[in-house]
């Protein structure tokens, strides 16, 4: 996965700090993130516009290679969007109306409602302190006799604890989908995210780690977990004549043999999807520099706390997020983020705890309190500008703009 056209972007390779001295205003708005596109791209795509096909074509079985060989796994199944892989997998592992998966709660709703979708219920565990993921061991407090699955979001990019997990898992039979939505290009102990126990799901909305507009994929080392994925994504459809029950196997038969839904992605995005895997390690060492020069720049400032990595693991950087010590800072998170956004910055908060949204206390009976340091996490933290194209003269810019602030 080294074929890297250099016409995308100029990536720095010098270490570099901030310069205070530097009169840098930002010629646009700054955002938390973006797409990187090249001609490389455009080339991908107009050549799929060219052929016959625009969907269930030869670019979607490319791609789902590409991801699957890039995570060391023998199956991928593309989906038209993340949470339509998030919601693939909870069907594949089986969860229905007895069921429930744990899962954390600094997290965008599509981990938890990928498994209200099955009809059963999500549970939340609360997040690490510092490293901000699922816990291992109030997960582990959190299991009865209806667990099915437990669903680790590896959040901000950072691996969460696999090794307890499938710990629990293997004691107490039950499936890990891994919420890898933001993990692609991550390591855990030597080996990509992705080279999973169960199942992994990415997604590539445009401030991922690569994009395909909007889409998902799920990789699994199961075959019975690949099959179930394929079908589901086509309304539950098979033409696979070795199953037929109810025809005679004509050339032109299918079957419904499930309920699935209309989860394809085009050969439109696979293209694109591609071509960005041709340029992912880039994009990862590109956001380490900039997470390294962001943890550098804080390092003395006592009111900036920055997630702390597992020990043999490597984060994608999907997202910079720092919590604003309130003991320590002299401003309100709130007053920070329209600060910034007056300097022409524009950070963002991930997430509001899914268990304090309206629709989790009115159907879950979830609550404020319910989970200590995710909502103390949430009421102090920011995410700041990091994306490959970022310039160091627009860090630095954000970088000196918090530190006055501060």
């Amino acid at each position: 996965m080294r074929i890297i056209p250099k016409t995308w972007i100029s990536i720095p390779r010098k270490k570099s700090m901030p310069n205070p001295a530097i009169q840098f205003k930002p010629a646009k708005p700054i955002p938390y993130g973006r797409q990187t596109l090249g001609v490389e791209e455009l080339d991908a795509v107009m050549a799929v516009l060219r052929s016959d096909y625009l969907t269930q074509g030869p670019a979607i079985e490319q791609f789902e290679k590409a991801v699957a060989d890039y995570c060391q796994m023998p199956y991928a199944v593309a989906f038209s969007s993340g949470t339509a892989a998030l919601h693939a997998a909870c069907d594949a592992a089986g969860l229905g109306p007895q069921d429930e998966a744990i899962t954390t709660p600094i997290t965008f709703v599509a981990t938890a409602n990928a498994v209200l979708y099955q009809n059963a219920t999500p549970v939340f565990a609360d997040i690490n302190p510092t490293t901000w993921n699922l816990d291992p061991q109030k997960t582990s407090r959190k299991i009865s006799p209806r667990t099915k699955a437990l669903m680790p979001v590896h959040f901000a990019g950072q691996p969460a604890d696999l090794d307890a997990f499938y710990a629990m898992a293997d004691q107490h039979k039950l499936v890990v989908i891994e919420d890898a939505c933001h993990a692609l290009g991550a390591q855990y102990q030597g080996k990509p995210i992705g080279h999973c126990r169960d199942m992994a799901v990415f997604s590539f909305h445009p401030v991922k780690s690569i994009t395909t507009g909007e889409g998902g994929m799920v990789v699994t080392p199961h075959r019975h977990y690949y099959e179930k994925l394929l079908q589901f994504r086509t309304h539950g459809i098979t033409k696979d004549s070795r199953t037929f029950t109810a025809f005679e196997g004509a050339p032109w038969e299918y079957e419904m043999q499930d309920l699935g839904y209309n989860y394809r992605m085009t050969d439109i995005q696979a293209a694109l999807g591609v071509a960005q895997m041709h340029k992912l390690d880039d994009f990862i060492e590109r956001r380490t520099q900039l997470a390294t020069r962001y943890r550098e720049a804080f390092a003395n400032i006592s009111a900036i706390r920055c997630q702390n990595p597992m020990a043999n693991s490597r984060s994608a950087h999907h997202l910079f997020a720092i919590w604003l010590d309130p003991a320590r800072c002299s401003l309100t998170r709130r007053a920070v983020f329209e600060k910034l956004v007056e300097a022409d910055i524009r950070p963002q908060v991930h997430y509001i705890p899914v268990h304090i949204q309206p629709y989790y206390q009115k159907h879950l009976g979830t609550k404020p309190g319910d989970h200590i340091f995710a909502e103390e996490y949430y009421a102090h933290c920011i995410s700041l500008p990091l994306y490959p194209t970022l310039s160091d003269d627009e860090q630095d810019y954000v970088i000196e703009t918090l530190r006055n602030l501060l």
